[in-house]
């Protein structure tokens, strides 16, 4: 007599971004391909593309369509599943989540509203702009959490130039207002300035390129408030060189339809405002179905990664708040960067492996690296840290090259080496077949 086969068990990731798409490959791989557990997939979107790149969409340096993946795709290569939905609820007691229906873009429902069963929910949304309620901000600014928001920027800094083309003023002016000067700020800036020069040369040259006028707004009294201070004054000295005028010490208290206003009183004339201060969890995460959760969404984890209320609940990235201890006893939280993301994403996939053979979840010991920062083809700033090196500062074309290096790790996690080789190999030689810039 045949025994009844055991149902596999139901592991469903929600979000698809840096670690969500890395989590769902690696779990595939080792349990989906094996069928010891079905891997699901929940996102929004049809596509992934690594968000540490959305600047240089914005600033057209980086044509999205090109290193954009497709879920069904990877899903396919990778044993797991994909299927559309944005998260809308929690059921813990019956393990479950409620999807919103899917609607096209005349608003007519494609996809019906879900509910999807789970064992174990690893939770991976990512993070929004933190805009703290300021007065206009959501009416006149733009942002950059994904995407459709840095095209969108990308869509206005091209009509901005092609309507100064037209007009023939021989003096035309764009001004751009950044608020907040951590990485995204910074290296916006730094992108914005040589798209500039790269539209000059293919003849939009009505707005040259001094006059450009990009001013980072910080908010804090230097810029890069996360990262060593040596490295802040490094980058604010080459942000000066290039003509990026920055603003410490300047917390907005109102934005308007022709600039903003911060707390002392002074008015900034801007043309085109982008929000890139402060990052909060999505709203649905506060206090979902009992878990507890701070004042930016983001859900308390233990250093395994469950969430504090329920063990059967992880989250990590962005969505998570994960306070570990290091070797010198000392307790500090997780900061919200990719490499963090990376590292959880490894983690967890060994820890769920380990489990699925009846052990105990794994603890999360995150390593600092360093921080790298892009200036655009102009430089590259940064520290690395590690045993051997220690904290060491770099810039130049050595930064760069492990600023580009990041990427490649991604891509690593998701194709493996020989795809990934074959990836950069496709870049090099389309470089020689399009333009420098994005030009519509």
């Amino acid at each position: 007599m045949n025994q009844a086969k055991a149902p596999k068990k139901k592991i469903v990731i929600v979000g698809g971004g840096a670690a969500g798409i890395e989590l769902a490959t690696r779990l595939g791989k080792k349990l989906g391909k094996k069928q010891l557990a079905r891997i699901t997939l929940v996102d929004a979107q049809n596509t992934h593309f690594w968000k540490p790149l959305l600047h240089e969409v914005a600033a057209g340096s980086l044509n999205a369509f090109e290193d954009e993946l497709s879920y069904l795709a990877q899903a396919k290569w990778n044993h797991f599943h994909f299927v559309p939905g944005q998260m809308a609820s929690l059921n813990r007691a019956e393990k479950s989540i409620g999807l919103n229906p899917v609607f096209d873009d005349n608003g007519r429902e494609i996809v019906p509203k879900r509910t999807l069963p789970y064992d174990q929910l690893v939770i991976a949304v990512g993070s929004t702009a933190n805009h703290f309620n300021t007065p206009g901000a959501t009416e006149h600014c733009l942002f950059l959490d994904n995407r459709q928001q840095a095209e969108r920027i990308h869509a206005t800094l091209i009509n901005h130039y092609l309507h100064a083309q037209a007009s023939g003023n021989p003096d035309a002016r764009l001004r751009i207002a950044i608020i907040g000067a951590g990485a995204t700020g910074v290296e916006l800036a730094a992108e914005l300035h040589y798209a500039a020069i790269e539209l000059a040369r293919y003849g939009l040259d009505a707005i040259r390129p001094e006059h450009l006028e990009v001013t980072l707004i910080e908010g804090g009294d230097r810029i890069l408030p996360a990262l060593p201070e040596r490295i802040s004054t490094s980058v604010r000295h080459q942000l000066n060189k290039i003509g990026i005028r920055v603003k410490t010490g300047q917390l907005v208290s109102e934005i308007r339809t022709d600039g903003l206003v911060v707390r002392s009183g002074e008015f900034f004339e801007s043309d085109l405002r982008i929000w890139a201060a402060g990052i909060k969890a999505p709203e649905f995460l506060a206090g979902i179905d009992g878990l507890a959760s701070n004042c930016i969404n983001q859900l308390l984890v233990r250093p395994t990664l469950q969430t504090t209320i329920d063990e059967h609940i992880y989250a990590l990235g962005d969505c998570a708040n994960c306070t570990v201890t290091n070797r010198n006893g000392e307790s500090f939280t997780i900061p919200p960067r990719a490499q963090a993301a990376h590292q959880q994403a490894s983690l967890l996939a060994k820890s769920l492996i380990t489990q699925a053979s009846g052990n105990e979840p794994l603890t999360f010991n995150y390593q600092d690296y360093g921080s790298l920062i892009s200036l655009s083809r102009f430089s590259a700033v940064g520290n690395l840290m590690g045993a051997i090196t220690g904290d060491l500062m770099i810039e130049g074309t050595l930064a760069k090259l492990f600023y580009v290096s990041l990427y490649r790790m991604h891509q690593m996690a998701l194709f493996g080496k020989l795809r990934t080789g074959t990836l950069i190999l496709k870049d090099l030689i389309s470089q020689t077949t399009r333009p420098q810039l994005k030009l519509h």
